[in-house]
């Protein structure tokens, strides 16, 4: 590509502006590996240096902006030759571009755009980025500030993402300081408000915009609690123990939990699963706020909901669930679309826009706000499970690891769905009234137990399914959890609930070695199912137990014998310690007797 060098330098304010514009044209078309180090580093510092004084007497002018940026922003896609675009002179050079070809939007987003390439390749162009010598945080922030259009918070929102990754100094100072009368979290709130009626109205990149600026919230709520004085949330953690998420909270931040209950609520549902960016993200950064804080709760559950909802007054939510397919609630996942009373701009906003878009077009799916999160929560989870476990399937089946793949999902269910039931459960865990409702959704008091559980087309049936996965295990200590807390954290009620067979693994990984006692009483549990049958502990169902044939005495003896050698053998390996050993101990007493 030496040549493309030659014609470039041989450009002149003279030169006309179709050849300058062929030859960039021929830059951001080129293959890759089309440059070889030093050419692509000659070019990269010649463009940007006639950039600087672009003009009537210069090779380039204020009109060419646009297209030799992209040109810069395609050669710096390799790193290879492209180190100088990650230095603070180059970084503060492509900052002023972007003020200074204000009047050219698509020049100013070209140079943002460049910026975020290198953030993106090179790590340490990060810290030089948010130095006081490029000052790139700030300036970001007032651009965000007077940003307008998708793509503009899109690429600023993404430029944020990256500088604040590795948790710098940046984030004490964007949370606690002023910067044109609002903090950082007073600017994500009116941002995520405006892409949410842009979203709902289909703006191009409305959505890639907020799933960058909760990318960017996502930083802030991980890294500012365990870089300052926080309160701690978890008794359990001790003064010196490495913080995790949730285990601190500063009330700062307590200003973005509003807006992100206001975009879980409101993004509109999409098919044929729901959990897709940017609501992914939305749910990224819920979990990381405690629930169980004293002054956020009244945020999170709002006035009291009655403890059960009723399938039959609850709006159908159109799924790909088989007709065939039966929920212990209702036939079919549901989700609400109730609205609450509009109080804000914003309500008032969404409420219009979605009444004109059902007079353009009834659609089946309109815009929708609800002021119960637990309910939304678990009916995204409810049409999840139907979309990706349908019907009765085995959950280790190949289709249903393909199908995340063919409907190119970025991950895994693992890492699609656990997100979502780390947050059901979380409610549950800070929440009496929510472990009754979900405990009622999930196994009501009327469940049929004729049949096995675990066989059920069901949400029941689906998580008891994955307990025993082998592939998703993730998703398997997730589903675990989510029910163990439903049960009020009570290996006895959760085996009464589903059967201590279907648990039973789950428990031992918790430390609960064996079958806990049957239960007295309890909230939500029952030992006999509605028709008056006894409910088998193990199974969970009202099924006869079969009649096992009597064993003759040689066959017992057969049967001890073989117990005999497997003890044995454990005993032997060290598997087992010689005085846990049953055989031993029988042995022993009737020796001693």
């Amino acid at each position: 590509m030496s040549d493309v060098i030659k014609s470039y330098n041989a450009l002149s304010s003279s030169s006309p502006r179709l050849d300058v514009s062929v030859i960039f044209q021929s830059i951001i078309n080129a293959p890759p590996y089309a440059f070889v180090k030093e050419s692509r580093s000659e070019l990269i510092q010649t463009i940007l240096r006639d950039l600087k004084t672009a003009g009537p007497k210069s090779r380039l002018t204020a009109k060419d902006a646009a297209q030799a940026l992209l040109a810069v922003k395609t050669l710096g896609k390799n790193p290879t030759g492209s180190e100088n675009l990650a230095t603070p002179a180059t970084l503060s050079t492509l900052l002023s571009f972007a003020t200074t070809f204000k009047d050219d939007p698509e020049a100013s987003s070209e140079a943002l755009r460049c910026i975020a390439n290198t953030l993106l390749l090179f790590d340490y162009a990060r810290a030089a980025f948010v130095d006081k010598e490029v000052n790139g945080g700030d300036i970001c922030f007032a651009l965000l500030d007077k940003s307008t259009t998708p793509d503009q918070i899109f690429i600023l929102s993404r430029i944020l993402f990256l500088a604040t990754v590795s948790g710098p100094a940046l984030v004490i100072s964007l949370v606690e300081d002023k910067r044109h009368g609002r903090t950082v979290v007073d600017l994500i709130s009116a941002k995520l408000d405006t892409l949410i009626i842009s979203i709902l109205s289909g703006t191009k990149l409305a959505r890639e915009a907020m799933a960058d600026l909760l990318k960017f919230t996502f930083n802030l709520l991980l890294h500012y609690p365990k870089m300052v004085d926080a309160e701690p949330q978890n008794p359990g953690a001790g003064d010196n123990a490495q913080k995790v998420i949730g285990d601190a909270w500063s009330p700062n931040l307590d200003g973005l939990l509003p807006p992100l209950l206001r975009v879980f609520y409101s993004l509109p549902p999409t098919f044929p699963c729901p959990l897709i960016s940017p609501l992914t993200h939305c749910i990224h950064a819920l979990i990381t706020i405690p629930v169980n804080n004293a002054s956020l709760q009244s945020i999170w559950f709002g006035p009291p909901t009655p403890p059960r909802r009723s399938s039959t007054n609850s709006p159908k939510f159109t799924s790909t669930t088989s007709a065939g397919s039966s929920s212990s609630r209702s036939d079919s996942p549901t989700l609400s679309q109730t609205p609450p009373k509009s109080t804000t701009p914003l309500d008032r906003a969404l409420s219009v826009l979605s009444g004109k878009r059902a007079s353009r077009s009834p659609s089946p799916h309109p815009p929708h706000l609800s002021a119960d999160i637990l309910l939304r929560a678990y009916d995204m989870l409810e049409v999840t499970f139907s979309h990706y476990f349908p019907d009765n399937i085995d959950c280790d089946d190949p289709s249903v690891r393909e199908k995340p793949k063919k409907e190119s999902l970025d991950g895994s269910l693992d890492d699609i769905c656990s997100p979502l039931i780390v947050l059901i459960t979380r409610l549950c865990l800070a929440d009496a009234s929510s472990r009754a409702r979900l405990r009622e959704w999930i196994v009501p008091c009327d469940l049929d137990r004729s049949s096995p559980l675990e066989q059920r087309s069901d949400l029941l049936g689906r998580c008891l399914r994955l307990m025993g996965s082998v592939y998703h295990t993730r998703l398997k200590d997730s589903i675990g959890e989510m029910l163990f807390a439903m049960s009020d954290s009570d290996a006895t009620t959760l085996s009464s609930l589903v059967g201590y067979g279907n648990v039973a693994g789950f428990l031992f990984n918790k430390g609960i070695m064996s079958a806990p006692p049957p239960p007295s009483s309890g909230p939500g549990v029952d030992v006999n199912a509605p028709d008056g049958k006894s409910i088998n502990p193990i199974t969970g169902n009202t099924m006869a137990r079969p009649e096992m044939p009597e064993m003759t005495e040689e066959e017992k003896e057969a049967e001890m014998e073989k117990l005999f050698v497997l003890f044995d053998r454990l005993e032997r390996t060290g598997a087992l310690p010689a005085n846990q050993n049953p055989i031993r101990k029988a042995m022993q007493q009737s020796q001693s007797s």
